[in-house]
């Protein structure tokens, strides 16, 4: 077995993509002959300490110098350059979307993580991305060669066409409240469209943005749609599944996303898709599929839905060609395939 060291910041077991994705290698490795080794790092990325830097410093300093260490772009994108620069291990920078894209960012903190990640994926002898969107932005903006760069597109789960519900028409989405998944945005496009009868339901974690989570729910009484809207937080499979089984429209209002992995589940259960160009959510789904608006851009996003709501023939449509695009959509085990072809130096 090949050996590697996976270098993941936090809790991995939070109900986030990001994560999700560093689990299932994590499960699905060993089957193409790695053997993964779960390297905890501080829980401060992307805003580490001077104190947690020196840790990562002394936990690559324990490792095999020998050692293949992939780490999470959480926290490497992070780390002062002398730190980079002083581990001797083969490093490989999995990146789920550049750090300096998240939302909610001052102009000077982007900068500073920009240059910071643009020094740190300097050093590294590869870079695995999530989506060939954010392998054009690495090379096109962070000055990472090509060839450097592999695209290893998350696995979806095969899962049952969802039924939907009908009256009321529920609405679906599912992501963690930060500004980055634009929640304010749905709920401002939401709020001229009270004379049709729908339900949203926001479902993910509501801890890890205080702000924005008081923000929204703020924004959501101010609206008036406190008994139209439901901040579900973070809830189990088994709950989650009966969301996504329910649902009659999905709905991703993100400004940015590195790859959109709820996009691949809403289109392995037949869902019509309401969802903006934010990057590479623009290329998750195909055109057929969804309904697809700029990005912050309220107005847009209320027309889409009103015609969502309005036309049974539109969500057919649409619900046929996400269920086939689902058909197609990449398994957990192409995902692990092309890491791991990655960590043995072969092509891919």
């Amino acid at each position: 077995m090949t050996e590697v060291y996976f270098a993941v910041p936090g809790d991995i077991d939070a109900p986030t993509g990001g994560y999700g994705y560093d689990r299932r290698l994590i499960a699905e490795l060993p089957s193409f002959g790695v053997a993964v080794t779960h390297v905890a790092l501080p829980g401060s990325f992307p805003a580490p300490s001077a104190k947690d830097c020196a840790s990562v410093a002394k936990i690559f300093g324990k490792l095999p110098p020998e050692a293949t260490v992939l780490v999470d772009g959480l926290a490497f994108g992070a780390l002062p350059e002398d730190i980079v620069k002083g581990i001797e291990q083969r490093i490989i920078a999995l990146v789920h979307h550049p750090l300096a894209l998240e939302s909610g960012l001052s102009e000077a903190r982007r900068d500073e993580l920009k240059l910071s990640e643009t020094k740190a994926l300097a050093l590294v002898d590869e870079v695995i991305v999530t989506s060939a969107v954010t392998k054009r932005i690495l090379a096109d903006e962070f000055g990472v060669a090509a060839q450097a760069i592999t695209v290893a597109e998350p696995g979806t789960d095969p899962a049952p066409r969802a039924t939907g519900t009908g009256t009321p028409m529920q609405l679906l989405s599912v992501g963690t409240v930060t500004p980055r998944k634009g929640y304010d945005v749905l709920i401002a496009a939401l709020e001229p469209l009270k004379d049709l009868d729908w339900r949203l339901t926001i479902a993910g974690a509501s801890d890890r943005d205080s702000n924005a989570t008081a923000a929204l729910k703020v924004q959501v009484a101010a609206a008036g749609l406190e008994d139209r809207v439901t901040l579900a937080g973070v809830v189990v499979p088994a709950t989650l599944e009966r969301y996504y089984e329910s649902a009659d429209i999905f709905i991703l209002p993100s400004l940015f996303e590195g790859y959109g992995m709820v996009l691949g589940e809403a289109m392995a259960r037949g869902l019509p898709i309401v969802c903006t160009t934010g990057v590479a959510a623009i290329e998750t789904v195909p055109e057929g599929a969804a309904i697809k608006v700029p990005p912050g851009n309220a107005e847009a996003l209320t027309r889409a839905l009103d015609s969502m709501l309005k036309e049974r023939k539109l969500r057919a449509r649409l619900s046929d060609a996400s269920w086939d695009a689902g058909r197609k959509l990449p398994t957990w085990n192409e995902t692990a395939r092309r890491v791991a072809a990655v960590i043995m130096g072969l092509k891919v």
